[in-house]
């Protein structure tokens, strides 16, 4: 089993494209030999905003996905490690949240929609895949 951590922009794809893109979010989403890992960072970013506009189908996308992922929830090592990483590979805050709660919780693999030339790349932490490789 991959244990793969799903940056937001993959569910976001998932849920509102209505391109290939899409059906790539979607058959990574569909491989029964992945173990989803998340984090509150991920849910924060994606759910209050379907809430907020009234979004209830993406709304319920993303409340299965969360319900079946495996979460990391220890605020204070995340935020340990972001810093760190964050520091040493010029990342934005959001992505180094994402990228430390996805090690601390044993990803094999983080897959994101930025593209490869982001500093999110030069993170060693875990290996990057880019979705639409």
């Amino acid at each position: 089993m991959v244990r793969t951590f799903l940056d937001s922009g993959v569910l976001i794809t998932a849920a509102r494209s209505i391109s290939r893109d899409r059906e790539r979010a979607l058959q990574i989403l569909e491989d029964s030999d992945r173990i989803f890992l998340t984090s509150p960072f991920v849910h924060l970013e994606l759910v209050p905003k379907a809430i907020f506009h009234k979004k209830h189908l993406e709304k319920a996308f993303y409340d299965e996905y969360f319900n079946a992922a495996e979460w990391f929830r220890d605020l204070d090592k995340i935020e340990a490690a972001a810093r760190t990483e964050a520091a040493k590979s010029g990342l934005a805050a959001m992505d180094a949240l994402h990228l430390a709660a996805a090690h601390l919780s044993g990803a094999d693999e983080f897959i994101t929609t930025e593209r490869p030339e982001k500093p999110i790349y030069r993170s060693s932490l875990l290996r990057i895949v880019y979705l639409f490789e």
